[in-house]
């Protein structure tokens, strides 16, 4: 078994989509997770790589935001798409990626995602509410490299 099968349990992987569905029903932020085992990449050079891989740039409004972890590595970036950046502080992630490494140095892996991904939607919020014509534009679920 990878690393990435061992990372998260499935019942743990529901709960961070759970998590993602939660933050979205208050952003109209477009937020994924991606996990691989290894990368020769520094994480926020890969992150911005798997964020196109993804299509994670052609939403509507261009607020998509990444976590991404790199198991093996014991990498993690969270980035967020041009209409998020254009008008948030430079620091805007810094609070939510302590939050996530934070629990991850506990091996809390779970609990640092769903409370990065909490953040993150309450965060979001302020700057891209949720409307009510707003639809799902990416997948909730985790993808995998």
């Amino acid at each position: 078994m990878s690393k990435t099968e061992d990372f998260l349990t499935k019942e743990e992987e529901q709960e961070i989509v759970q998590a993602i569905i939660a933050s979205e029903n208050n952003t109209s932020g477009e937020i994924r997770v991606h996990i691989e085992e290894h990368s020769e990449k520094p994480p926020l050079e890969r992150a911005q790589e798997v964020f196109f891989e993804l299509k994670m740039d052609e939403t509507h409004d261009r607020n998509g935001v990444l976590f991404y972890v790199c198991v093996a590595d014991k990498k993690f970036a969270i980035i967020g798409d041009k209409g998020i950046n254009d008008i948030v502080a430079a620091d805007f992630w810094n609070t939510t990626k302590e939050v996530v490494i934070a629990n991850f140095k506990e091996k809390q892996f779970k609990k640092g995602l769903v409370e990065g991904i909490l953040k993150a939607g309450e965060q979001l919020k302020s700057y891209f509410p949720y409307q009510s014509n707003d639809e799902d534009e990416l997948s909730n679920e985790i993808s995998r490299g």
